[in-house]
């Protein structure tokens, strides 16, 4: 496993570095100005100006390269001098936001809390809800409760978190008043009243999310299940006398996970990349409200790091879902 592991590793850094060329050509190809923003009383000359300033005028490969030793190089100093105090970053240029003129990291670290309170949690609670109602309907299926469960889920799948959003906030925040409407992102949580204004203001985006996350966990789950629960193995368990809830629980359910670990693993990288739709309905100032911001205002090297970041984390899960398949089925070995 280690040395699977090792090697998987070694493969994701040409892997990478091939997705941030096709990053960088797709942005540079995309139409859009950095320039457009800048009010027509602007002359033209000074626009110039600032178009050589944000370094648009080199060659792209060269600014390429500049991306490159910046992001995987001056970035980790800078990370190290936060924590350990030296001066390797000291000096040196790192990615900076044409819009805000700011380096990105440090956007994106102010920003990223925000996600993880609301995005991070609906996951959790989406899976936590899920897995039982994904094992209970296999279990008893065609039962009321699994008709119940289906028709959520179905629900789930089919309702945009733009509807979904609009209508919780009508609800439950214009006819019932319980919650905010609006996402307070300068609240900081330092006493008992201000933790129940920030769980009051989770619960509505939090509520929409885990939907659409319980949805298509579940049926996962039912699914794997089902195709467990009909094997040899498991009636061969049954005729040995163990009981229902040792087959169920230990035999069925280690081996209906596997598929689900995919599914909830390559998940995860949603939760840094935050809910896009979700965020501009409740106005949570995260980081999918970033992106799109960088977007609109032709952002290149936010919208760059961004996606990269997001990449990133899709290599990683994946390399983390294949070595929790190893743990929880004995027969995979990775040679």
């Amino acid at each position: 496993m280690l040395t699977f592991t090792i090697r998987r590793l070694i493969l994701a850094v040409p892997t990478l570095l091939f997705i941030s060329l096709v990053i960088f050509l797709l942005l540079e190809l995309a139409p859009g100005d950095p320039m457009a923003q800048v009010p027509l009383t602007v002359p033209a000359e000074v626009k110039e100006q600032m178009r050589l300033a944000l370094g648009l005028g080199e060659p792209m490969y060269i600014r390429f390269w500049k991306w490159i030793v910046q992001f995987f190089w001056i970035e980790p100093q800078v990370l190290i001098d936060h924590y350990f105090g030296t001066t390797f970053a000291e000096g040196k240029l790192r990615v900076i936001s044409w819009q805000t003129r700011s380096p990105v990291m440090d956007i994106v670290i102010q920003r990223l809390p925000q996600t993880l309170w609301v995005v991070g949690t609906a996951y959790v609670v989406g899976i936590l809800i899920a897995l039982p109602i994904g094992i209970y309907s296999a279990y008893r299926q065609y039962s009321w409760f699994d008709q119940a469960g289906t028709f959520v889920s179905m629900i789930g799948f089919s309702v945009p978190p733009f509807f979904s959003g609009v209508l919780v906030i009508v609800i439950f925040s214009v006819w019932l008043g319980w919650f905010p409407s609006i996402y307070d992102t300068t609240l900081v949580v330092d006493s008992w009243e201000s933790f129940k204004r920030q769980l009051q203001q989770m619960i509505m985006p939090v509520m929409v999310l885990a939907l659409q996350i319980t949805a298509q966990i579940s049926r996962f789950m039912r699914a794997s299940m089902l195709d467990n629960l009909n094997q040899d193995y498991v009636r061969t368990a049954r005729a040995k006398g163990l009981g229902e809830r040792v087959v169920v629980m230990v035999h069925v359910l280690r081996n209906s996970m596997i598929p689900v670990v995919t599914v909830i693993a390559l998940g995860v990288p949603s939760i840094f990349g935050g809910a896009i739709i979700t965020e501009q309905v409740f106005k949570v100032n995260g980081i999918g409200q970033l992106l799109i911001t960088a977007i609109q205002a032709n952002d290149l090297p936010m919208v760059q790091t961004l996606t990269f970041i997001f990449a990133v984390l899709i290599v990683l899960f994946n390399l983390v879902a294949d070595v929790l398949y190893g743990l929880l089925d004995p027969r995979i070995r990775y040679d």
